[in-house]
């Protein structure tokens, strides 16, 4: 049990630092994009790329049903069991399904055109645009597809130079676009963007398994693909109820306060949520499908997510603290000084984060499991609990009330988790994890009073503190 736990933590490792740099590549390209949109084409060019990639990404989401995540749990099932005839048989499900409905998308798109066009910018004059951006979508349908089988079947370095290579390429076909066609550049530099990641996709993709022929009728791959296809379905209602809390938030905030402070909310809400998403998007690419495989033990579950949070919770630790030290200065390098105003939200609701770390490493259980209808209802409350709490926080404390609620929030996510975890599926998190957890907010709290107080001395000290012991920690968990 002691070397399965290390061989655990020394993957976790692995895959963090791996997906940690993809990421980190990801946002500076983009970044750069962004960058040279603004100066070469200003204002408008940043709009119309937005308004063209909100558009696309929306029928994206719809159109892929929550495969890309859903299947992975049924390709790590397979996976484990080590029938090559069973894992290729679910490999060609998941591409039928997968490339079936990317082309009914796509098709739907290009006759739509003149509606998405009308909706999105209120005339017709952008319909030849989505007709030629209806590519995009069969392009993701296979980057969506082949990312999910790299996943699944655990080759996690392939996935990576998808990534780092599809990113990088799109950027380079881009840049010389956007210089020499200016405006005229928007529409063929996402394609272009699209069809990269879609080639190193498909070049970068699991081969293993394409010696065997499979042959499976219709009515095969419909039962087949059933399972992922209804998990998939509930994933998406679940991310839309989350979009929607959000817009109708957003919403609320722009009709009470205005345009600037919905620029502060989404300023801070980045900082804290989407950067932290980081960390826990690289670890899960190695958790989810490994979880996924032993979802039916019981002491191996328990095993997995403990560990997780252990591990997280000792790179996150040090990570919030000197978050908190820095915070001036990560404001103004990414926004500017004025954007300081949301220093109070985000300095609060940077202890939410270990709440937050607890509640995600419990919630990938109920998608392992395949609970659809569990996970649908656990999101929806979430969603309910967040913008109430956001509304009732804001109108008696303002930015910083924001921060608060945020922390209340993972709290009541991590309480509404941890039930259908001890209850439904009779599982209980080990004793490390727990004292993981109260170490991890006392050492945000600690240092929070820090900075809050002026004695940035107390969170200097916490910061090397916990980072020496997350270094100790880890070190002592790959032994």
């Amino acid at each position: 049990m002691a070397n399965d736990r290390n061989g655990i933590s020394k993957g976790v490792l692995r895959a963090m630092s791996m997906f940690g740099g993809v990421q980190a590549l990801s946002i500076i390209c983009s970044i750069i994009r962004t960058k040279l949109v603004a100066i070469w084409i200003g204002p408008a060019g940043i709009g119309l790329f937005g308004l063209y990639n909100t558009a696309i990404d929306m029928i994206n989401n719809i159109a892929n049903l929550g495969i890309r995540s859903s299947s992975i749990r049924d390709i790590s099932i397979a996976n484990s069991k080590g029938s090559r005839k069973h894992i290729a048989e679910v490999i060609a499900v998941v591409r039928r399904w997968t490339w079936t409905l990317g082309i009914i998308a796509a098709f739907v798109t290009l006759i739509a055109s003149p509606l998405l066009s009308i909706w999105t910018f209120g005339d017709n004059n952008h319909t030849l645009g989505f007709i030629a951006l209806s590519a995009t979508i069969m392009f993701a349908a296979v980057v969506n597809c082949e990312q999910s089988i790299l996943q699944g079947t655990g080759k996690l370095k392939r996935l990576a130079k998808t990534s780092v290579w599809g990113t990088v390429a799109g950027l380079a076909i881009s840049v010389p676009l956007f210089y020499f066609f200016r405006e005229d550049s928007i529409v063929p530099s996402i394609i272009a963007y699209s069809a990269a990641t879609a080639f190193f996709a498909w070049k970068f993709r699991n081969k293993d398994y394409s010696g065997i022929k499979v042959s499976l009728p219709a009515r095969e791959v419909m039962t087949q693909g059933a399972g992922f296809v209804k998990l998939g379905f509930f994933m998406t209602v679940s991310s839309f109820l989350s979009i929607l809390s959000s817009f109708l938030f957003i919403t609320y905030l722009n009709h009470t306060s205005g345009t600037e402070t919905v620029g502060y909310y989404q300023a801070g809400y980045t900082l804290v949520n989407r950067y932290a998403a980081i960390i826990f998007s690289a670890i899960g690419m190695e958790y989810y499908p490994r979880l996924s495989r032993v979802a039916h033990s019981r002491i191996r579950t328990q095993m997995f997510v403990s560990q997780e949070i252990n591990i997280t919770l000792s790179i996150l630790a040090p990570v919030i603290a000197l978050f908190l030290l820095f915070r001036e200065l990560i404001i103004s390098l990414l926004y500017s000084s004025a954007f300081h105003a949301i220093i109070p939200f985000i300095s609060l609701a940077s202890i939410g984060i270990a709440f937050q770390s607890v509640s995600w490493c419990m919630a990938f259980v109920i998608i392992a499991k395949g609970k659809g209808k569990t996970y649908l209802v656990t999101e929806s409350i979430s969603a309910v609990t967040g913008i109430l709490l956001n509304i009732s926080f804001y109108h008696f404390g303002g930015l910083q009330g924001l921060g608060l609620s945020y922390i209340v929030w993972y709290i009541l996510y991590t309480i509404t988790v941890g039930i259908v975890y001890a209850r439904l599926f009779k599982l209980s998190l080990h004793k490390t994890a727990i004292l993981s957890a109260l170490y991890a907010i006392i050492v945000a709290t600690a240092a929070y009073i820090g900075m809050e107080t002026g004695y940035k001395i107390i969170t200097i000290i916490v910061a090397i503190a916990s980072a020496i012991f997350g270094i100790y920690n880890l070190r002592r968990m790959t032994r």
